[in-house]
């Protein structure tokens, strides 16, 4: 226990595993408080309630990350080395997230009649307003975290996070009587709002000067055609993963009804929880490759290694208990969830791969190959799933996804290999690969 307690110490004193760290954790109380959520909306609401309520949410995150995901890469991959431009960076990004996210949400909003009876409950002036107004809350609050990494500052996440999380819960049981067929949304949304005064708050009143005093004087900030070029690569590819994240499960809310809709998504949210655990230590590895490109083969393979370490036995925890897991929500859940939650664990074993491989490539700037790498997956997982749909129901989508994934993982593994295998010096070594220090 000493040597795990003294290996953990160790660790944090490294800015790539402090920060993949603390978004790890975030993602745990996330999840923990999550599964919470929804556990207390099972209880509280009716099926077709909560069906909807994870509808309208999912709907809305696909709005508003239609550009805030495409900014992302970018925030990880330029604040670190933005200097006196890092205020301009952050509010453009925050601003064209927003509205890019608000002009989509408008567009459905006036197409509503086309997306299904689960949908209808945002017809009308007020509620369609206030899903507007949603997406672009969630836009910004979906940087902001990001923001807070880029600056080496994602300590911070979790604990803002924790807060919003039971302030979420709270609200959720107190709007069940008065509102029960909005209560789901309206307390997603309202301490997303509440959330992003404090937080802003801090980031430019003190991590953003902090960071700008710190910065060195004779690195030049990248101009915003650096930006821009960067951009134009990195975020198609993110555009087209977020086909797979969000469009997909809206896609299976167009297919299936509400309470239908309901158990695939619970089962579909506990696994994406644990894909972004192997996410979270690659958007470090961008950071810190960033701050530093000579030891990017080195991060390459201790994010590499630490991240197989704490996903793999999750993963297969997740899949022996899956059935225990989501019986808590209801028999029902786990009947229809049971083996699309272990296909889709079972994917993120490819995925820390591609992940790695992509952190690395957005810290050297290889927004072309960056690009081709995301979308081509994301067209392997929406055929593959769409293929597969009429014979598989919503498992299709964790067949879809393992395929796929394993299959990328295995075209990308080959140049993988050549950047884990880079000495500080450039130079290629054959002492260093997969298992190489941690």
């Amino acid at each position: 226990m000493s040597s795990v307690r003294a290996r953990i110490l160790h660790d944090l004193r490294n800015p790539l595993f402090r920060q993949g760290y603390a978004l790890m954790a975030n993602t745990v109380v996330t999840g923990v408080l999550g599964m919470g959520y929804w556990l207390l909306a099972a209880h509280y609401y009716t099926p077709e309630e909560f069906g909807r309520g994870q509808a309208v949410i999912t709907a809305m995150r696909l709005f508003a990350s239609l550009t805030a995901l495409g900014f992302v890469g970018a925030l990880a991959r330029f604040l670190p080395v933005a200097g006196r431009r890092t205020p301009e960076l952050i509010l453009r990004g925050y601003g064209l997230a927003a509205a890019t996210g608000g002009v989509a949400a408008l567009g459905f909003l006036l197409t509503l009649p086309m997306w299904g009876q689960t949908y209808q409950v945002l017809g009308g002036f007020g509620p369609g307003l206030f899903f507007l107004g949603s997406v672009l809350v969630w836009a910004v609050f979906t940087l902001q975290d990001v923001v807070l990494t880029g600056l080496r500052r994602a300590t911070i996440v979790p604990f803002n996070n924790l807060v919003f999380g039971l302030v979420k819960m709270g609200l959720l049981v107190a709007l069940a009587g008065a509102l029960p067929s909005g209560g789901i949304f309206v307390s997603w949304m309202i301490p997303t709002a509440l959330a992003l005064i404090p937080i802003n708050w801090l980031i430019f009143g003190f991590v953003v000067p902090r960071h700008v005093k710190q910065a060195d004087p004779a690195q030049e900030p990248p101009q915003l055609r650096e930006v821009g070029r960067f951009l134009a690569g990195d975020f198609p590819g993110t555009l087209s993963i977020l086909a797979i994240v969000y469009l997909v499960p809206v896609v299976v809310a167009t297919q299936v009804g509400e309470a239908t809709f309901g158990r695939f998504s619970m089962a579909h949210t506990l696994a994406s929880m644990i894909e972004l655990l192997a996410m979270n230590m690659a958007v470090s590895l961008t950071v810190e490759g960033s701050f530093d490109r000579a030891r990017l083969a080195e991060n390459c393979r201790r994010a590499l290694r630490r991240a197989f370490m704490i996903v793999t036995p999750i993963i297969a925890v997740v899949i022996l208990g899956a059935p225990l897991i989501l019986t808590i929500f209801g028999s029902e859940f786990a009947e229809e969830g049971t083996l699309l939650l272990r296909l889709m664990s079972l994917a993120v074993l490819p995925r820390v791969l591609i992940e790695v491989y992509l952190s690395a490539l957005r810290a050297q700037s290889q927004a072309r190959t960056l690009a081709a790498v995301q979308i081509g997956l994301a067209a392997l997982v929406l055929v593959s799933t769409m293929a597969l749909f009429p014979f598989a129901n919503v498992n299709a989508v964790g067949y879809g996804l393992l395929l796929s994934e394993i299959l990328m993982a295995l075209l990308i593994f080959g140049k993988l290999r050549k950047i884990l295998k880079i000495d500080e010096t450039g130079r290629e070594t054959v002492t260093q690969g997969l298992s190489g220090a941690s």
